[in-house]
């Protein structure tokens, strides 16, 4: 690991619990166990990056009943003090080391500096000391309503806003996830990503399906263009094939948010018993019952009595995708395919401000592609992707995206199966080659965010959703590089 990668982190993993850092890797459980907790903590910063010999001394220095983040930041504080064996390393001032002394000097005063004042910014109160990194002791970020955005496609105005200046031009990013997380989530995503407001857009605004998303990006917000044809907005335009069927008391416009399962066939052989037993119109009773069943599974009416699921094909019209872009894997994974993706008219609509401004194409790195979102979106806008690497950890998402790229593009696609692969030594070499990153896009899982996971709702501390403090990281390094690249 290099230098700058390093030093982030020590930034975004200085406040971790002991618990964090075990949950990521269930096979080392068994060996752990059997260490000292003296050894385990040792274990634990080496696997961060620190060296043995430095993690033992600050471990004598604290404690060995201090908490692992009590030993990062002591190891935080010696390098802002210029006390590190960074710069008792030869090679440190050629890699920059003054650079990242100060860096990790002014990102610590600015973490220490929230941990002490109150949250008023994100519209709470005063934040525990010592809070956990999931935020879950910080107050919740209100949420708009409606949820629109900056600005909508049509809205003559569009917000101003002012970005912090580290953050403004290239490489521009784009980070999204669920609005809908637990409490203080976006608080803390947000002062990861350089303390921008989150963007908050509810997709009825731009497709016939609910999904309530939260965006934090340094792009413009002023001059976006839509996709053209517009897309339905409501469920019969949508399919106007299920209107004859639909009874007056279901008065769904929108589908709710896709989910990455379905509805099983005994349920809807026990709402089409319980209509064809009762009169027409039903009882109230049935009638909420119905409505409550189609509305959690997004059901439609498609016979007398009849409700099915949403088709994976009715799935990807709805998201924006081509027709049959998941066909050719089981259903099941097509509907977890999905239900992972981004609703591109809605992305489209943020990202259209590229448009202009890379008229010879642009190189992205795309983290936690998925089924290729991001990249569907920019094809549809004419943006040309000379080069995209896409990280994804999934076999099957990376076939379906492999197998569009092939068939549409005619850049470089550089699939990567884990984000934990992408170190800084590797970044600053690929971007050296292609001239840069243009756009770093991507949305970690949100598995721990969802209220549907009634088990693992852990927030950011969650074994799949804590994999969101890689997105900095690697933005942290993408910009550092670039910023050496262009001087």
């Amino acid at each position: 690991m290099g230098t700058t990668g390093r030093i982030h982190y020590l930034i975004f993993f200085s406040h971790i619990s002991d618990d964090h850092l075990s949950s990521d890797d269930s096979d080392d459980e068994g060996f752990l166990q059997e260490m000292s907790p003296r050894d385990k903590k040792v274990e634990s910063l080496v696997s961060m990056g620190f060296r043995e010999d430095e993690a033992k001394m600050v471990i004598t220095r604290c404690g060995q009943d201090a908490d692992i983040s009590v030993l990062v930041e002591s190891i935080c504080r010696s390098v802002a003090a210029g006390a590190s064996y960074y710069e008792r390393d030869a090679n440190s001032k050629e890699a920059g080391l003054d650079y990242c002394g100060s860096s990790v000097r002014r990102k610590r005063t600015k973490f220490m500096e929230k941990k002490k004042i109150n949250g008023k910014r994100f519209g709470g109160g005063a934040r525990e000391s010592g809070g956990s990194i999931d935020g879950r002791h910080e107050e919740s970020m209100p949420l708009p309503n409606p949820m629109a955005g900056f600005n909508l496609p049509g809205d003559r105005m569009s917000m101003d806003r002012l970005l912090p200046k580290e953050a403004i031009g290239r490489s521009f990013f784009y980070y999204e996830n669920v609005a809908l997380a637990p409490k203080g989530v976006w608080a803390t995503i947000s002062s990861f990503l350089y303390d921008i407001q989150p963007e908050f857009v509810d997709s009825k605004f731009f497709c016939a399906a609910t999904r309530k998303r939260g965006y934090i990006h340094n792009l413009p917000t002023a001059n976006r263009s839509p996709l053209i044809p517009l897309p339905p907005k409501t469920i019969h335009d949508a399919f106007p094939c299920t209107k004859q069927w639909w009874p007056s008391w279901d008065t769904r416009r929108h589908f709710n948010c896709i989910q990455t399962c379905t509805a099983s066939s005994a349920l809807t052989e026990r709402i089409r018993a319980a209509l064809a037993n009762c009169e027409d119109p039903p009882s109230p009773e049935v009638q909420k019952y119905v409505f409550e069943q189609c509305k959690k599974w997004n059901l439609v009416w498609v016979g007398r009595y009849r409700v099915a699921p949403l088709e994976p094909e009715e799935i990807e019209f709805l998201l924006g995708f081509p027709k049959d872009h998941t066909r050719g894997i089981s259903r099941t994974e097509r509907y977890k395919s999905l239900g992972n993706s981004f609703q591109v008219h809605t992305v489209a609509y943020h990202l259209s401000v590229l448009r202009e401004m890379f008229p010879d194409g642009m190189n992205v790195l795309s983290l936690f592609s998925g089924i290729g979102g991001a990249e569907i979106a920019l094809h549809k806008l004419g943006i040309h992707m000379k080069t995209v690497v896409s990280v994804e950890i999934s076999k099957v998402n990376r076939t379906i995206l492999k197998a569009w790229w092939d068939q549409t593009q005619s850049g470089t696609l550089i699939e990567i199966a884990d984000v934990k692969d992408i170190t800084d030594d590797w970044l600053e070499s690929t971007m050296r080659k292609i001239g840069g990153f243009d756009l770093v896009i991507g949305g970690s899982p949100c598995n721990n965010f969802t209220g549907s996971n009634r088990y693992h709702r852990d927030g950011l501390a969650g074994e799949h959703s804590f994999l969101f403090y890689h997105f900095p990281r690697i933005l942290g390094c993408v910009k550092s590089v670039m910023q050496r690249m262009q001087s």
